[in-house]
């Protein structure tokens, strides 16, 4: 999985990728001090893995990962090439989905490059340059739709779907929250439109804020237009949350705590992450590794099995499952099975988050 950190410049894009990766980004009080993409991968963090290293003490252990692209900050006509736009747009169409950072907060000391926080305005300059974006492919692609329609009349219903998308995107309406149903879907092919990339508002709260973001109106009117499309949205103070990063792992817990908050901001982000792209986690465990595994959910066991080797797909036999909590409850695998606890599934069964799973397969 890949997630696009974009927003306008100066709204703590740079800083909440540093305490993602810890890599360092420079960041400072100007617009456009990011220019190149900076690429971070980060660990997911889970629990169950822990506990299963825990319990197996393997010689190696392998966590899920997302990879985190920090995208310099797109301004008003970016579209038409303002602030180095059209390079920052061309990155945002690598990535699967898109953080975008809003700045929910006031001080002083901090240039906002549109003047003063508003949340909702600054979503929509965003939206407006993306979708000015995709507007550019969408008139190209009609155009050809148009063309071709003198000798082929059935594409009649696809020219009209296509002028259609185009009104909406006329009345600033981005693709994703358009109503494309499957069919529309199929028709937009791989059109690579930018505005149809899932969305997880990452709402850049203040100190004060940690842990009642509710109380803040900037969050709040933030939140209601995340419902209104169907999108994510997490509050972090990205401050903090490098101030986080930089703690040892027992000192961390420690350290939220005081905050009045049992999970980093960033814990939610990587979490709001998987639920947008309906994306799962199964676990494979034993002495030479513990190991996560992601997958789409619905994903049924021989795909599941294919994730660790295509041989293991084609050559699909069953799967022997064990529920995470099942397992931790009984202590081993062994008193798993001597409770019945691990069920032998065939090739229709749906792997589950947190099923702990061995493949059986022919070579």
């Amino acid at each position: 999985m890949k997630i696009g950190i974009v927003g306008l410049p100066n709204v703590g894009k740079s800083t909440l990728f540093n305490a993602l990766t810890s890599a360092r980004a420079e960041s400072a009080n100007y617009p456009f001090r990011t220019i190149d993409p900076n690429i971070g991968i980060v660990p997911v963090p889970d629990r169950r893995l822990d506990f299963l290293a825990g319990m197996y003490h393997p010689e190696k252990y392998t966590p899920a990962t997302i990879e985190f692209v920090d995208i310099a900050g797109l301004v008003r006509g970016a579209s038409r090439g303002e602030g180095l736009g059209n390079r920052f747009l061309s990155h945002i169409r690598e990535v699967d989905a898109m953080a975008h950072v809003v700045r929910c907060f006031e001080d002083d000391n901090i240039i906002h490059v549109e003047g003063g926080v508003d949340p909702l305005r600054d979503v929509d300059t965003i939206d407006a340059e993306l979708i000015f974006a995709d507007m550019e492919l969408l008139e190209r692609r009609i155009d050809r739709v148009r063309k071709a329609l003198k000798g082929d009349r059935t594409l009649g219903p696809e020219l009209e779907f296509l002028e259609n998308l185009m009104k909406k995107f006329d009345a600033g309406i981005p693709a994703r929250a358009a109503g494309l149903d499957e069919a529309g879907m199929e028709l937009l092919g791989d059109l690579p439109l930018l505005t149809l990339k899932p969305v997880i508002y990452v709402a850049n709260i203040g100190e004060d804020d940690i842990g009642e973001p509710s109380d803040n109106p900037y969050y709040r009117s933030l939140q209601e237009r995340a419902v209104a499309e169907g999108a994510g949205i997490v509050a972090v103070c990205a401050q903090v949350e490098a101030e986080v990063a930089e703690l040892a792992t027992d000192e961390k817990a420690a350290f939220l705590s005081e905050l009045g908050i049992t999970e980093s901001g960033l814990d939610s982000l990587i979490g709001a992450g998987y639920s947008l792209l309906g994306l799962i986690s199964f676990l494979t465990a034993g002495p030479k590794e513990v190991r996560a595994w992601t997958i789409k959910k619905g994903t049924k066991a021989p795909g599941a099995a294919g994730k660790i080797h295509s041989d293991f797909e084609r050559g699909f036999i069953r799967a022997e499952v064990v529920a995470f909590e099942d397992l931790a409850r009984a202590g081993s695998i062994a008193a798993a099975r001597e409770a019945g606890l691990v069920r032998s599934e065939g090739k229709d069964y749906e792997i589950k988050d947190g099923d702990v799973v061995l493949f059986r397969f022919n070579v």
